[in-house]
């Protein structure tokens, strides 16, 4: 029979998971509950980004998978490339930065 031994975040979300098998596991999580990365003691790990809205948006896995996901205006989720993802990432920083000096001036 095999022990277990789990411990949780403030959260209530499992982030790290033993048994007497020697199974291990680590996982972090946002503070809105999604899970970031998983790692598991059998070399197998995947690594998540999310849009405001907690929808996933990239996704790869040390098995070699990835893919990235925009959303519509009605939450529908669209596959698109890397590039349109990388495309999308600099406009969202282009446009915060943007906004903060905006908010710089305002200040003086």
């Amino acid at each position: 029979m095999s022990e277990e031994f789990k411990k949780y975040d403030k959260r209530g979300n499992l982030i790290y998971y033993r048994n007497s098998d020697t199974y291990e596991s680590w996982a972090e999580f946002d503070d809105n509950n999604n899970e970031l990365s998983f790692k598991n003691s059998n070399d197998y790990g995947y690594w998540c980004k999310y849009d405001e809205r907690n929808n996933l948006i990239y996704f790869k896995s040390s098995h070699g998978i990835e893919f990235w996901h925009k959303y519509d205006e009605n939450n529908k989720q669209i596959d698109i490339t890397e590039k349109e993802f990388k495309q999308i990432e600099r406009r969202k920083l282009y446009l915060n930065i943007k906004r903060s000096n905006r908010f710089e001036i305002m200040d003086i």
